[in-house]
Parts: C-alpha cells; sequence; structure tokens
C-alpha cells in the first residue's frame, strides 16, 4: 500500500503551508518518502502540476517516472467502478464530464487497481452535484481517503528547525 497525492496536495503546499524556500523539508520528506515506496502520484497529475512556471512545475517536471506513474492495464480495468459510481449519482452532466476528464478520475481509479490510499485536500460534499468530490469518489468505489495533514502525522514527519 502507497499513497498517491492529488494534484491540489501539491498546489496548496507550494502555496499556503510548505513553499519551497520556507520549508524544503517538506520536499526532501516527498522525495524520501518516495524512495522508500511510500508516496507518488499519477502521470496526469504529473501534467496539471507542469502547465505553470513556477518551482512546483520544475519540480514537476524533474521528477522521475517512478514517481509520477502511468496508467496500466489494472487502473484501466479499474477505471469502469469508477465512472459507474459517479454516473449513478445525481451530478450535472457537466460535473461528470469534468470528472472523467481529470487527473481526480484517472487518480481514483489507480488507487483502486492497486490498492493505494489517495490524498487530498478536498472535503467531502456528499450533496454536491456540481462537482464530483475525491472523497466522496473513493468512499462510493471503497478507497481509502486522507488530508496531507493526517498523512504526515500518520508517517511521522516532523521539519524541526535546525
Amino acid at each position: 500500500m502507497a499513497y498517491l497525492l492529488d494534484t491540489n496536495t501539491f498546489i496548496e503546499a507550494k502555496n499556503l503551508f510548505y513553499r519551497f524556500a520556507v520549508c524544503p523539508a517538506f520536499w526532501d520528506w516527498i522525495a524520501r518518502e518516495h524512495g522508500a515506496g511510500l508516496l507518488m502520484s499519477i502521470d496526469e497529475v504529473q501534467i496539471e502540476l507542469t502547465k505553470g512556471n513556477d518551482d512546483l512545475s520544475r519540480w514537476a517536471a524533474a521528477q522521475t517516472a517512478t514517481f509520477f506513474l502511468r496508467r496500466d492495464t489494472a487502473t484501466v480495468a479499474a477505471a469502469p467502478a469508477v465512472s459507474a459510481w459517479a454516473a449513478g449519482r445525481p451530478f450535472t452532466q457537466a460535473a461528470i464530464q469534468d470528472f472523467f476528464a481529470s487527473a481526480d478520475y484517472w487518480l481514483i481509479a489507480y488507487a483502486l487497481a492497486h490498492s493505494h490510499t489517495v490524498v487530498t485536500r478536498e472535503t467531502s460534499d456528499p450533496n454536491s452535484k456540481k462537482k464530483v468530490k475525491i472523497p466522496d469518489a473513493c468512499l462510493g468505489v471503497g478507497v481509502p481517503c486522507k488530508s496531507p495533514f493526517d498523512l504526515l502525522e500518520d508517517e511521522g514527519a516532523v521539519f524541526v528547525l535546525q
């Protein structure tokens, strides 16, 4: 079991909590835990992250294919379960189309196929009709989901001034 990080986990870390210049230990921790096989993401997330021209886009572009994993046959086989869950909920057609076109869809399918946990800053909103929320989709297909802060605490990450 490993953790798959969602796009917003990286973006909000860079923008709010763990800016590269202020908390490089966060990014070092990600690299260390990836090396241990604990943290990764998918290539669709990398594509979203490298659209910009900032520290995060450069960081994402520098990661290897072992960090941003490619869609495989197991993921493709798991995708219909995610599709069926979304299609069976009262989302607007636009919300479903956006979800199917997003990295979120493939992140959840990858996690389902490989028994991973999704990490996201999104919060559950089971009454949402205009956006498919990652925690709700994860719950709907039986994929564990947690916040980045829970991940850090659960895995014993500590960033200490030297």
